[in-house]
């Protein structure tokens, strides 16, 4: 399968171009950007071409891979679709449930696959830990998620600044809380210094979680804990570091294979219009200081 790379930030290149680029099935056939000076540059850094023309590369590949902010993913996620081609998409999808469902009714319409790279979900341990939490019967789980945004390559990142840790880091959680303990169906959140914002979630049967998330801690008190408990003790997944490249080869080859069968992968774009809406009803409690109900997909 041929891909092209939609972007051009540390991300597209360290990651997306990265894995596609040593990947022994895939095809990578170029990099689109708003700006061609710099397409081409990160394009030459892979020895393929770089575009600002979305148009000429969707022509010559059968699936993105893309590394944009949310609120410029969405777009171009449609328009590939539209071209027929397969979605290897960042999280969050988008930034609002209307945007993301737009997204889903192309692809959908364009009977494309399409796999959303929440990056733990492509990790061996993951599913392992995943398997386990669903051969026991689980009361509930917790997540935290801390680190600095200063100092890191996405400093001044104007989406992650904006809408803070809530809408980038809080996507990993659900990732892992969600296939575990069931879909979310109300939360109230509270906030924390800086970015950091702290969530109840309510899952079916009684299940409960508990999240905090922040960008703007101190670099001592950075740290990732996931784990969830029920008849058969604590199961706790072990955070990974430095795997993103390999994560993403993973999740290539799985787009690769949904669209070949033409089945649906549990963190398709479904999957992650769900996340979306979860946010959002996240970000409405803090505003509201209320419980939040969460409206089940229709």
């Amino acid at each position: 399968m041929r891909f092209g790379v939609l972007g051009t930030g540390h991300w597209a290149g360290a990651v997306h171009a990265t894995s596609l680029a040593g990947h022994p099935d895939a095809e990578f056939a170029g990099v689109w950007g708003r700006n061609l000076a710099t397409a081409k540059a990160v394009g030459a850094e892979f020895d393929v071409p770089g575009f600002d023309d979305l148009d000429a590369l969707l022509a010559d590949v059968d699936a993105v891979s893309i590394a944009v902010p949310p609120d410029v993913q969405a777009p171009l996620a449609e328009r590939a679709a539209a071209a027929g081609k397969h979605l290897l998409l960042e999280k969050p999808v988008a930034l609002s449930t209307e945007a993301a469902d737009r997204v889903v009714a192309a692809a959908g319409s364009a009977g494309v696959a399409s796999v959303v790279f929440f990056t733990a979900r492509f990790r061996t341990a993951t599913s392992t830990w995943l398997e386990q939490a669903g051969r026991t019967t689980l009361a509930g789980g917790a997540v935290t998620w801390l680190g600095p945004l200063a100092g890191s390559p996405f400093e001044g990142s104007p989406w992650r600044v904006e809408h803070g840790a809530l809408w980038d880091v809080g996507p990993h959680a659900l990732s892992l809380l969600v296939p575990a303990l069931g879909p979310v169906t109300a939360v109230q959140a509270g906030a924390g210094q800086g970015d950091t914002v702290h969530l109840v979630f309510t899952h079916p049967e009684g299940r409960a979680s508990t999240v905090t998330v922040s960008s703007t801690v101190a670099e001592m008190a950075a740290g990732i804990e996931t784990w969830v408990h029920g008849d058969a003790g604590r199961l706790v997944l072990l955070p990974e570091f430095d795997t993103a490249v390999d994560a993403h080869r993973v999740a290539v080859d799985e787009l690769s294979a949904a669209a070949l069968t033409g089945g649906a992968h549990p963190c398709d774009v479904g999957f992650g219009r769900d996340v979306v809406r979860v946010l959002e009803a996240a970000q409405r409690s803090l505003a509201s200081g209320c419980r939040e109900t969460v409206a089940p997909c229709l």
